[in-house]
């Protein structure tokens, strides 16, 4: 254990293993705890190697973001991170006050859901840089406190509201994939019957689609998991009015599916639904119909805490069933 004190106007360090005892004086606290954390390493035959918190974030990037969801979000943010300030310092040195720091200024830029997801991707970080890589023995994000986030959006969409915008796509007499706005609407549909997100319904590809056998495997989902989606016969026929081809089903982009919903969406009375919304709404419907391990594997929740905020079911409601 190193023991670092003020000497003056420097810090001076002692570090002790083995027997061997050995010190100096930083400028810094902070070299002065780098200076210990190498020379203990060193002492103890097993020094970590020279890489910095840029090294670390670029690796990433480049051999573990293409293996998980969001990847375009994650090499964005990584980039992002190597402005900081912290970036070009050793990541053996850095410590969770370091990450506490970040944390409180950042809290002031954006909401704290939006630091929380960052929180994560630097954890997954140094997770990797300390179990595959060897660059470091201890996560420093392990000790340091996640901001508090307001509960998840369970909005339910109603039988009017759903009629309305199905309408504002021109959807309501007929199923068509002529124009990518229809395709947006369809894409609604799809979602409300499914419950499957948008970035997955945007990466559907024919090979994947079994119409004759009701189901669609999507081999790669949020969670890092494949799984097998049923198709309800509503399902099926919104897949059989999009055209064969060999490139993702909708073909849509997720800024245009973006930039069209919320045209089509602002045109009727309903602006504060949100596309992700249909996710909400369709887990309970497929609720009512699907007990609740079946549900989780069907929408991919490995937490079934996680359901919860989905049940919204009332006292009464249950008392009806219960006879």
């Amino acid at each position: 254990m190193a023991s670092i004190q003020k000497h003056g106007n420097k810090w001076r360090v002692q570090v002790y293993v083995a027997g061997v005892r050995d010190s100096t004086t930083k400028p810094t606290r902070q070299e002065a705890a780098q200076w210990a954390l190498e020379r203990e390493a060193e002492l103890k035959g097993a020094k970590l190697p020279d890489r910095t918190l840029l090294d670390a974030l670029r690796r990433f990037a480049d051999e573990e973001s293409s293996k998980r969801a969001g990847e375009k979000w994650e090499v964005l943010r990584l980039r992002s991170f190597e402005r900081e300030g912290m970036a070009d310092r050793r990541i053996a040195a850095l410590a969770a006050n370091d990450f506490a720091d970040w944390r409180d200024k950042r809290l002031t830029q954006v909401k704290p859901a939006t630091v929380a997801r960052e929180m994560n991707l630097l954890r997954s970080v140094f997770e990797v840089a300390r179990r595959d890589w060897r660059w470091i023995r201890e996560n420093p994000m392990k000790d340091v406190r996640w901001p508090k986030t307001p509960k998840g959006r369970a909005r339910r969409i109603t039988p009017d509201e759903e009629r309305d915008i199905t309408a504002a796509f021109g959807l309501q007499d007929e199923l068509s994939a002529t124009t990518a706005t229809k395709r947006v609407g369809l894409a609604f549909l799809f979602a409300m019957e499914t419950a499957m997100r948008s970035g997955e319904i945007l990466a559907m590809t024919w090979p994947n689609i079994h119409l004759d056998t009701q189901f669609v495997h999507l081999p790669k989902t949020k969670n890092g998991d494949s799984r097998d989606v049923p198709l309800s016969r509503r399902a099926v026929e919104i897949l059989r009015a999009l055209p064969l081809g060999f490139g993702p089903v909708f073909q849509l982009e997720a800024d245009d599916r973006d930039a069209l919903w919320r045209k089509v969406r602002d045109r009727t009375a309903h602006r504060s639904i949100h596309f992700h919304d249909t996710r909400a709404e369709a887990i309970w419907r497929l609720s009512k119909k699907l007990d609740i391990l079946q549900l989780a594997r069907v929408i991919g929740h490995r937490d079934l805490k996680s359901l919860m905020i989905y049940y919204d079911e009332s006292a009464s409601e249950m008392a009806r069933r219960l006879g």
